[in-house]
């Protein structure tokens, strides 16, 4: 629903929000589309239509841009189209994020497959999701991909027990989600990218509901911990919760400054905001005014 940014999501979809010139969700399906993947499931629920609109061909736009002769926004806008072969299917209720992955089963079947969560945004020099796959092709063990966190934010996520490490990999014990700090086993967090077998599916199902009355994909992951063994890998890279005010703010500043034509007149916008705002609090240690300076 949205509801850690309203009312910018009252009547749009989180996934989106516009970072620069692209929608969160756009970079989600990239970084599955950079990894290998081609056939895409898109859980979504009422009011997110604009997200199919967005992966649809857009005949009137099209004939517009062709008209203007715009060809290279316009190959931009038919690349969308044929990004990757892209489904969906509809959450009825917000009944958590187990549950919208139980919602994907008849489209998963029997094969592995990968979850990215729409409002987590990873950048990174190499793939996240393909280090995920190359390793899940070695342990044959579903994993969770993860990195660590302060302490006082531990309460936001899934949070690991580990109970061995070797370089960025971690055999997994235990999971909680959502601990108060002091309960917390670690302070290694679940980051929205996952890699898991059917068998979640049955674990699914047999969960009961868990914190925020929902049903949590962590609960389940126990019950896979316990029976099968899991695995977490630390994900190079940074990562952004566009559904967090500041996330948000952030990835909208940081993904413009990764794009040259835009970071020099980024970058002395920021530094202009910077000398700015300095000067006032100078100005307000000092006890200075800005009348007194006019005079």
């Amino acid at each position: 629903m949205g509801t850690r940014i309203l009312p910018a999501t009252k009547a749009q979809p989180k996934e989106m929000l516009p970072i620069v010139d692209k929608p969160a969700i756009q970079y989600i399906v990239e970084e599955a589309v950079q990894a290998g993947i081609e056939s895409i499931l898109i859980v979504t629920g009422r009011n997110k239509k604009a997200i199919e609109d967005h992966f649809d061909k857009s005949v009137e736009l099209e004939q517009i841009l062709e008209g203007k002769g715009k060809f290279e926004l316009l190959e931009q806008i038919r690349g969308i189209n044929h990004m990757a072969n892209i489904h969906y299917i509809r959450q009825q209720e917000p009944l958590g994020l187990g549950h919208a992955i139980l919602c994907a089963q008849p489209f998963v079947g029997d094969e592995p497959f990968a979850v990215l969560l729409g409002d987590d945004i990873m950048v990174s020099e190499t793939s996240p999701l393909q280090e995920m796959m190359q390793l899940f092709e070695l342990h044959d063990k579903q994993i969770v991909g993860v990195q660590s966190v302060p302490l006082e934010e531990v309460n936001k996520y899934g949070i690991i027990t580990p109970e061995s490490r070797q370089n960025r990999i971690y055999s997994v014990s235990d999971l909680v989600e959502k601990p108060r700090p002091e309960q917390a086993p670690s302070h290694v967090a679940i980051m929205g990218r996952y890699i898991l077998k059917p068998s979640v599916f049955q674990a699914l199902q047999t969960i009961e509901k868990g914190a925020g009355n929902e049903y949590q994909l962590t609960d389940a992951l126990r019950e896979i911990c316990l029976q099968e063994g899991l695995m977490a890998l630390e994900l190079d890279g940074e990562r952004y919760d566009i559904g967090d005010k500041f996330g948000y703010m952030k990835a909208f500043v940081e993904l413009g400054m990764r794009r040259k034509e835009m970071r020099p007149l980024l970058l002395d916008y920021l530094e202009e905001i910077v000398r700015r705002e300095r000067s006032k609090e100078y100005f307000e240690d000092q006890k200075i005014s800005y009348s007194d300076l006019s005079l």
